[in-house]
């Protein structure tokens, strides 16, 4: 069962079965804690509640990973992606230790329960290697290996003349304890052993309300689908990238930023790269690793629904592996996704803001998605329990920290509002290719228009029915894409990602 996210497919999905799970009756049942979301961070939540007797339903509009769990490059990672001196000037050095802690410790524990659970998922260590970009200044290695110590980053040093391939006698870091695994392999040994400890897990119909629990109207959680039934709980966790379905979560919204993240997969003799994950400071940075004689390039991020003018992310990404790996063969996949980009660096675990009581949510992965899907469900197993946990504060989703790039990235989101009042893309439906969309304007209103292959078109409002902003084609992906909050839909207009609950509408 492959995921419907978009056109593209990763090899993740090759000779790879997913197992399909049956969909949620119509009707009502109470759990003791509801996850909606089927990736990495709702079955690590569902799987460590479970294993404390909580008795947990999982529910997902799709098959399990057939989100972004599916669609990574999967590097497990604590060497912070934007940087130990980013964080650490945010967050101070107690914040940038427990950045650094926590990242390790989901690495840890995916490595501990794949070995509890005997699930063959290919994980093993390797290094991280982190180049400096053009341009950039020669201090900076240095100046992020001392903050990366100071993070409490032991096994790290600066590698002074290294030698790969493009890099040819250059200064990189060695970041020591990262790791690497095949995420859908592990996602469907955890799916199984949610369901050897009594969970279950629902796939087929799209949740469409989140309610938290009111104390004074005495009422329990609650969880309500399309399919016509609904879950009360005593805690829900909304594992699902955006935090989709409540449009009232204006707090997180602001203060993070949907991108698109592309990846190629290139052919590579066996023993000609060195099996390590890759990283360089370039702006969009890139990143590597490896996977059996398969080399994985990825990067040339943008934000969702600005696609870039007069380029093509997969060709800049082929030229670019060429150069700093030019024993790479032929290009034999590609595909991209969707990361979460939050204000101030960090991700948002932990209880949601204005929702009621016991609604908790994981989101902001920042591109380090399945170690902060994991330890965002560690620390909320840990709240749901009323244990302490030291990450609390520094993963709160109701902080907020204000600095330039929030400024930046808001002032970039109220400019898409400008759509509204612009011309189409194109003048008319004819002037649209087979098998593409294009923005037509009619009088007042904005048309989404796809034409099928064989010239047939079908017509949706243009206008994102979250917060109204107009959405633009996605040539890779074939969708509708939403600058604003990342929201997108199907070619046809069907809701593929939150934050969006409902359809693009259909043209009156």
């Amino acid at each position: 069962m492959k995921p419907a996210d978009g056109l593209t497919t990763s090899i993740w999905y090759d000779e790879m079965i997913v197992p399909p799970y049956p969909r949620f009756p119509a009707k009502a049942i109470s759990c003791d804690v509801c996850i909606v979301g089927a990736g990495i961070a709702g079955l690590t939540a569902a799987y460590l509640l479970a294993n404390e007797g909580k008795s947990v339903v999982v529910l997902d509009e799709g098959a399990i990973g057939g989100g972004q769990t599916g669609r990574t490059s999967a590097h497990l990672a604590s060497a912070i992606d934007d940087r130990f001196i980013e964080i650490e000037k945010l967050h101070g050095v107690e914040g940038s230790r427990l950045a650094h802690e926590s990242h390790a410790a989901a690495i840890d524990k995916i490595e501990q329960i794949a070995r509890k659970e005997k699930i063959k998922c290919d994980f093993h260590r390797v290094n991280g290697l982190l180049f400096d970009g053009p341009g950039e200044s020669k201090n900076l290695l240095h100046e992020e290996l001392a903050a990366a110590k100071r993070a409490g980053f032991s096994d790290v040093e600066l590698l002074s003349d290294y030698s790969i391939a493009g890099w040819e006698h250059v200064p990189c870091l060695r970041f020591g304890g990262q790791a690497v695994f095949h995420p859908l392999k592990y996602l469907v040994g955890l799916a199984a052993a949610v369901i050897k400890l009594k969970g279950c897990i629902y796939t087929g119909s799209r949740v469409t309300d989140v309610q938290g629990a009111d104390a004074k109207k005495k009422s329990r959680a609650k969880v309500t689908h399309n399919g016509g039934g609904s879950v009360e709980a005593k805690a829900i966790i909304v594992a699902t990238n955006t935090p989709a379905p409540i449009n009232d979560w204006m707090g997180i919204y602001l203060k993070q930023s949907s991108y698109r993240s592309y990846v190629i997969a290139m052919k590579v003799r066996r023993g000609s790269v060195e099996d390590a994950l890759y990283w360089d400071t370039a702006d969009p940075y890139h990143y590597v690793r490896l996977e059996d004689d398969v080399l994985l390039i990825g990067g040339e991020d943008h934000k969702t629904g600005q696609y870039p003018a007069n380029t093509d992310p997969f060709v800049n990404l082929e030229s670019w592996a060429k150069e700093k790996f030019p024993m790479v063969g032929k290009v034999v996949a590609r595909w991209s996704g969707q990361v979460q980009e939050p204000a101030d660096y960090l991700g948002y675990a932990g209880k949601a803001p204005t929702t009621g009581d016991n609604v908790y949510v994981i989101t902001g992965d920042s591109g380090m998605g399945l170690t902060h899907g994991t330890l965002g469900a560690m620390l909320i197993h840990d709240l749901i329990l009323k244990r302490k946990n030291p990450w609390t504060e520094l993963y709160d989703p109701s902080r907020l920290k204000i600095d330039t790039d929030l400024v930046m990235e808001n002032a970039n989101t109220i400019t898409q509002y400008a759509q509204l009042l612009s011309g189409g893309d194109v003048a008319d439906a004819a002037a649209i290719a087979p098998g593409e969309g294009a923005v037509i304007r009619r009088g007042m209103s904005k048309i989404a228009v796809y034409k099928y292959e064989d010239g047939k078109t079908v017509e949706r409002s243009a206008i994102c029915p979250h917060l109204k902003c107009v959405v633009h084609w996605n040539p890779t992906e074939k969708s509708w894409d939403c600058p604003c909050h990342g929201s997108r839909f199907s070619c046809d207009g069907k809701v593929l990602m939150g934050p969006a609950v409902d359809d693009l509408p259909a043209v009156q």
